[in-house]
This record gives structure tokens, C-alpha cells and sequence, in this order.
């Protein structure tokens, strides 16, 4: 039996019947036989590995994004190696230098806020918004902002504030200008641009939302989850019962959103489709491209470049206290089962 023979049989390549296949890759098992990454590397000039650039790995959201890539990559027979540019631009130009020098096949990229992606010297496939010049594929923001206002809407909102904490983020930007498109004449949004955070000093690090109740706001559509943990807990502290005075909203339905009290109504993404769809756009760039041409062109284009986002109606959302029922309290009138059915 030739070397062409079994290297073709457990490369999946060549014609080799299929028991013959069968019986080299049994004896390749048993032998505990391994294929030598850094062999196919130097014979195909690709390495198998994909690498993928977060913002911010402290963030609960972009855990969840990496398992998706890596599922979807593995998937395709591609390994993952992880940087986190920790939300500086510098960084994330050192990440990506640092995984092209590793000899990375492609990038998955999922911008610091604010930033563009240039040619990096390999494929590269852009997570962040359809607004995004250069975006390969991502959750509609805009339409994720129209669901919760919708909803907003309908339980009878009339002044609403939404809250973000970059003004420079096309993601948060889109969300809010989502929300606002659908309070038309006679209704009112304002937006509250809050520090994050690590910039916060101080404690309760208070956001005036008792003022803001005051003067009239009955609902709060935080731009993610993590703001309107932040917003809840304000208000509680301030004696604002949520959702019997005040109704808050999210984004991102993060893994502690369901278990909070109250449960929070919030924005999904389908981060599996939106990990598929860019993996399979960069493996396709990555294959047809030949690993010798230092020519490389801009970030690969999907045939679907927006995934919607999913409301997710939990017990963080209500009318507002003047429609409310006297006798009946604004969860029970509202009781809703996970995804946003009514019970």
C-alpha cells in the first residue's frame, strides 16, 4: 500500500474505496496515529486555526460569542486561538499582529466599539452590525431596538429613557436608534449616556433614575443587560418598585437575566447562526484563496449578513402605573412565560 494511499485515506482526499478507507483509518486508531498539523501546514500552507479577536472577554456576553465561534469552527475542522483586545484600539491591533504571526489561517474579529477593520494580511470576518461598514454578519440591532419599544408601546409607555454607555458604538447606536423610530408624535425618548463601570468611582455609583421617575419616565430600555441590572438595582434601592413604577428592558439576555427578581424582559441574539454563518463565510475566503498570495481583499461578505434578534418577555416590564388595574398588581396582569407568551 502506497503513502499516497493513506494519506489520502485520512485526508478524506483522492479515490479510495470506501473500505478501503475504512480499514487504514482503524489501523490508524489502533496505532494511536495522529496527522502532524505543522506536515499539513508546510505541504497546504494552512494551518487549521482560525483566530478570533473579542472586546472585552470580561464581558458575560463574549463568552458566550467565543463558544459559538469555536463550536462553528471546529465544526469545519478548524481549530480557535483567543485574544481579548480588553476594549483599547492598540491592543486590538497587537491581537490581531499576534495571531497573524501564529500563522492563523483567518480572523473572526468582533470590534472594540467605534472601530473598523482594515486589511490585516488574512480573511477576516466582522462581527458587529449591519451599519458597520466592512460587517460580514450580526444580530439586527435596529430591529432588536424596534421589538422592545414595540412592546413598550403596547403595555401603554409613553416617556421612555434609554440607557448606553458609548456613544461611540455603532452596536448601542443602532439599538437606540431602533427604539426611538418607533415613538412617533405624542411620545418621548430621551437617551442617558452613563459611565461604565471600571470608569465609575465611588459607591452606589447612582444614575438619578428616582429623578428620572419624577419627571415622568415610566419605562427604562437599557441598551444590554448589564445596564439594566444596574438601572434595577437603582431603582429598588430607591424604594421604585420594578415593574409596578417603573418598567426596565435589556439587551443580550446574558445568563443571569432570567434569575433576577424581577426576571428581565430583554433582546436576544442567536449567537449560533450569527458564529455559522461567519465561520462558514471565513472557511469559504480561506479555501478559495491561495495561502502563497500575499494578496488578501477586504472582510468576506456573507450571503446573509442579518440575523434577527429575539424579545424575550420576562417580569421586568409592565404598564405603566396609571393603566394599571387598582385592584390587580402589575406582574400578575403581565404574567409571562420565557420567550414572550402570554400565560
Amino acid at each position: 500500500m502506497s503513502a499516497a494511499t493513506v494519506s489520502n485515506a485520512l485526508s478524506g482526499k483522492g479515490r479510495v474505496s470506501a473500505e478501503m478507507v475504512e480499514k487504514i483509518r482503524a489501523t490508524a486508531a489502533e496505532l494511536g496515529y495522529v496527522p502532524s498539523q505543522a506536515g499539513r501546514a508546510l505541504r497546504t500552507g494552512r494551518t487549521g486555526v482560525i483566530g478570533l479577536v473579542l472586546p472585552d472577554i470580561a464581558n458575560p456576553l463574549f463568552p458566550q460569542i467565543a463558544q459559538a465561534i469555536e463550536l462553528a469552527a471546529s465544526s469545519s475542522g478548524y481549530g480557535v486561538l483567543i485574544a481579548d483586545s480588553r476594549g483599547d484600539v492598540s491592543t486590538q491591533t497587537k491581537a490581531i499582529e499576534r495571531l497573524i504571526d501564529r500563522d492563523v489561517d483567518g480572523l473572526v474579529i468582533v470590534p472594540r466599539r467605534g472601530t473598523r477593520v482594515a486589511d490585516v494580511g488574512c480573511p477576516v470576518a466582522v462581527i458587529d452590525t449591519p451599519s458597520t461598514p466592512g460587517n460580514t454578519v450580526a444580530a439586527d440591532h435596529w430591529g432588536g431596538g424596534q421589538q422592545i419599544a414595540e412592546h413598550l408601546k403596547a403595555l401603554g409607555h409613553r416617556r421612555v429613557l434609554i440607557i448606553g454607555n458609548n456613544p461611540a458604538s455603532n452596536v448601542q447606536n443602532d439599538r437606540a436608534g431602533g427604539i426611538r423610530s418607533v415613538f412617533g408624535q405624542g411620545l418621548h425618548t430621551d437617551t442617558l449616556w452613563i459611565e461604565p463601570l471600571e470608569k465609575v468611582s465611588g459607591k452606589g455609583c447612582p444614575l438619578g433614575l428616582a429623578g428620572k421617575v419624577a419627571e415622568g419616565y415610566t419605562a427604562f430600555a437599557c441598551i444590554s443587560d448589564l445596564h439594566a441590572l444596574r438601572a434595577l438595582t437603582e431603582l429598588q434601592r430607591a424604594g421604585i418598585n420594578v415593574p409596578e413604577k417603573a418598567s426596565v428592558t435589556g439587551f443580550d439576555d446574558l445568563i443571569w437575566s432570567p434569575v433576577i427578581t424581577p426576571a428581565l424582559t430583554t433582546a436576544r441574539m442567536d449567537m449560533t447562526e450569527i458564529a455559522a454563518i461567519a465561520v462558514a463565510a471565513l472557511v469559504k475566503a480561506i479555501r478559495e484563496r491561495d495561502p502563497f498570495d500575499p494578496e488578501i481583499g477586504a472582510p468576506v461578505t456573507a450571503e446573509k449578513s442579518k440575523v434577527p434578534m429575539h424579545l424575550v418577555v420576562r417580569q421586568s416590564a409592565a404598564a405603566p402605573p396609571a393603566l394599571q388595574p387598582v385592584h390587580t398588581t402589575a406582574t400578575a396582569a403581565t404574567s409571562v412565560t420565557e420567550g414572550g407568551h402570554q400565560s
